[in-house]
């Protein structure tokens, strides 16, 4: 046993060497891609935000820290962080509370449960453009299946893409109708994990529907429900094809969240729209670092 123990203490530093070689060559291509495709943009577009260029991008300037100050203490700038702020307002726990109840319903043992099971799913797989589309054709203002309904029963026609009252709501409610595919799938398979004896020890101690909901089944969704907080929230942020297929950023710019105003930008001031989108992957970083770690103080993560 002495031997062998002797042994190994010979041999292992030359193998640690050679297998922390090894496992550094085995990553060395993942990161050259990381690298390429998320290092180097992220670090180009800062670079960017120091030049005033052209929009062909032949003349650069350098104006330094001045366009970052310019920009980011501009009314543009505010107006479109607000509105992408009150766009994930209204999408996120909409989406959290809405595929909630319909796993909740979902989860019931009822005759035909698995056809619902399967339409309360399908939004998963539907794009920004096919989701943006069909609500087109629902809010249309003249030919939209909302105002003929509407006709029918005698009442006046609405127009929620062109006020500048209700268009950002109108575009929120796609989104929400998009994730509740997502926040369905997940939450569902989560709660057909939680065994059937905690809810009828729980029945059996007095507590009724809502104090099983909310002390018993919300709890023990908290990874799931923490895990689409963080997605969603990084997905409102980042939204752009619903609000340029439905409203392009208006009416009066009640639309226009921050990737919509960089896309704008961009090919009138590269530099300009590189300080913004500088500012929103800055802002999604802390916004999720916040988030995970507020969430890893409260939920807990079972074995």
């Amino acid at each position: 046993m002495r031997a062998v123990a002797g042994l190994h203490r010979q041999t292992r530093p030359g193998a640690g060497r050679r297998e922390w070689g090894l496992g550094w060559l085995l990553l060395l291509p993942s990161l050259a891609v990381f690298g390429v495709f998320t290092i180097y943009p992220i670090l180009r577009t800062f670079w960017l935000g120091f030049f005033l260029q052209d929009p062909f991008g032949l003349r650069q300037h350098w104006v330094g820290l001045d366009q970052y100050r310019d920009v980011l203490g501009s009314a543009e700038f505010r107006h479109s962080l607000g509105v992408t702020f009150l766009f994930t307002l209204y999408t996120v726990p909409t989406s959290l509370v809405l595929g909630l109840a319909l796993a909740l319903l979902a989860n019931q043992h009822l005759p035909g449960i698995r056809i619902f099971r399967t339409i309360f799913a399908s939004t998963i797989a539907t794009s920004v453009a096919v989701a943006s589309m069909l609500w087109l054709l629902l809010l249309e203002p003249s030919t939209g299946l909302l105002n003929q309904l509407l006709a029918t029963v005698g009442a006046g026609r609405v127009d929620l893409l062109n006020n500048p009252g209700t268009a950002l709501a109108a575009v929120a409610a796609t989104t929400v109708w998009q994730n509740l595919g997502l926040v369905f799938v997940v939450t569902l398979a989560a709660m057909q994990s939680i065994p059937d004896e905690l809810y009828e020890a729980a029945e059996v101690d007095g507590h009724g529907a809502w104090s099983r909901l909310t002390h018993l089944t919300v709890p023990l969704l908290g990874p799931q429900l923490s895990f689409l907080t963080i997605v969603l929230t990084i997905n409102a942020f980042e939204s752009f094809g619903q609000i340029d297929l439905l409203t392009k950023g208006g009416p009066q710019e009640s639309t226009n969240v921050l990737v919509y105003s960089i896309v704008g930008t961009l090919p009138l001031d590269p530099g300009k729209a590189a300080v913004q989108a500088v500012a929103l992957f800055a802002i999604v970083a802390v916004l999720s670092f916040v988030q995970f770690r507020w969430f890893d103080r409260r939920v807990h993560y079972g074995d």
